[in-house]
């Protein structure tokens, strides 16, 4: 079995998929790797370092999708329409496909590549169990982001993180606010705790007050407020709650040097959670980093891609974040895909079992159709009707008087 290892074409998208290490891993499954010319240099990955595990260099683009029996990417699909429209002639019936794909909320993109026959993995959609933690890389990426985040931080604010005592005098630590104690959060916290400054957080779900608490944190939470969704991601709040919550996190903004957002909903837009009011009201020369500015944003006045100041707040809206940090978040994106990788195939190929729970939670299309029912929901589609119960022998005897009659009373 060939995996196809393509080189991204998003703008600014410098991690890789899958780095030289994960070649030799792969290989005990049985697995070749055709790595396009380039994939890897801007990760710190040069063709050489592929070479020197075997891997084969391809010639161009074209050879990659021509010969691999799985393609393997950073963004597919919905997450580069522009890559998914240049390359749509590549694309060859029944070719596998994994990646970030953005299925929630560009499902038409995905619907599009299923078209193409393309059997399609979202990494996105990895179920959030015991057996699939090594295979999730929403969380992977967001723990180098949250670290990253933090570093924004520390190099806008106009002092230092930790208390020092000097002769000059004494320094005070600087007051830092985490908003969403997820993955990136958590890792938020753990960074700026060990920089020195003071940390608080807060979670709409009460069960991560333990994880804030045992990273030095100060978890800020109201009791009535508790919304965990499926999967133990954080659910929409109601209008009530929100009000409350608002209400709460403005008091601790207002006193914090640094706030760093990161809520988020899969497939949604990010809810706002601090006002123009609320940074009007923070300290001069107070910095706040958007973690959510590619949804849109957690701060109002948070512009996706840019760094701003006003009401002498510098306000960063930095996207793809993890990228920042190529090197490292390919190591860690490639140990996704390689074990991945390792679930799916079975003796050189790959084999979909429908009955596995990651399998089916990641499979968003195959065939020609839409597979997973949520993006079936977005698109509009009916249900998937189920496969029809294999024929048992004695199945083409007539029925009895007794089961005739009561099939046309409308019992099984």
């Amino acid at each position: 079995m060939i995996v196809g290892l393509l080189t991204e074409t998003f703008p600014n998208e410098n991690r890789v998929a899958l780095v030289p290490a994960a070649i030799t891993v792969l290989a005990k499954s049985g697995i070749s790797v055709l790595v396009e010319s380039g994939a890897g240099t801007a990760a710190g990955y040069p063709d050489d370092a592929y070479r020197e595990k075997e891997a084969k260099i391809a010639t161009g683009r074209d050879e990659v999708f021509a010969q691999a029996d799985v393609l393997v990417q950073v963004r597919a699909a919905g997450a580069n329409p522009q890559s998914l429209s240049d390359d749509r002639s590549r694309y060859r019936h029944g070719q596998g496909v994994i990646g970030f794909c953005e299925p929630l909320a560009e499902a038409e993109a995905s619907q599009q590549l299923g078209q193409q026959g393309v059997t399609l993995f979202s990494m996105e959609m990895m179920p959030r169990i015991t057996r699939a933690q090594s295979m999730d890389a929403l969380s992977s990426q967001a723990s180098l982001a949250g670290y990253k985040a933090v570093i924004l931080a520390a190099e806008a604010l106009p002092q230092i993180f930790p208390m020092m005592m000097t002769a000059a005098g004494t320094i005070t630590a600087a007051k830092v606010f985490v908003i969403g104690a997820g993955v990136a959060g958590l890792q938020a916290i753990a960074t700026a705790k060990r920089l020195g400054a003071v940390v608080s957080a807060t979670d709409v779900r009460p069960v991560v007050k333990d994880q804030v608490e045992s990273l030095g944190g100060k978890f800020v939470f109201l009791d009535e407020i508790m919304a965990e969704g499926e999967g133990g991601y954080a659910k929409e709040l109601t209008d009530g709650q929100k009000a409350k919550q608002q209400e709460l996190i403005a008091q601790t903004v207002a006193e914090s040097d640094v706030v760093i957002t990161t809520a988020a909903i899969p497939g949604r837009k990010a809810p706002v959670l601090v006002t123009e009011d609320m940074v009007k009201a923070m300290p001069p020369g107070a910095v706040l980093v958007d973690m959510a500015a590619e949804r849109g944003g957690n701060c109002e006045l948070t512009q996706a891609g840019q760094t701003i100041t006003t009401h002498g707040v510098t306000i960063l809206g930095p996207e793809n974040i993890p990228a920042t940090v190529a090197h490292h978040a390919s190591q860690t994106y490639a140990k996704n895909i390689t074990t991945f990788l390792d679930h799916l195939v079975k003796d050189g190929k790959m084999e979909i079992d429908l009955e596995d729970e990651i399998t089916a939670g990641t499979l968003i299309t195959q065939d020609g159709d839409v597979k997973h029912p949520r993006v079936r929901e977005i698109l509009g589609l009916p249900k998937p009707q189920p496969e029809p119960e294999p024929e048992s022998e004695g199945d083409d005897q007539p029925a009895t008087e007794t089961e005739s009659a009561g099939k046309q009373d409308g019992e099984a």
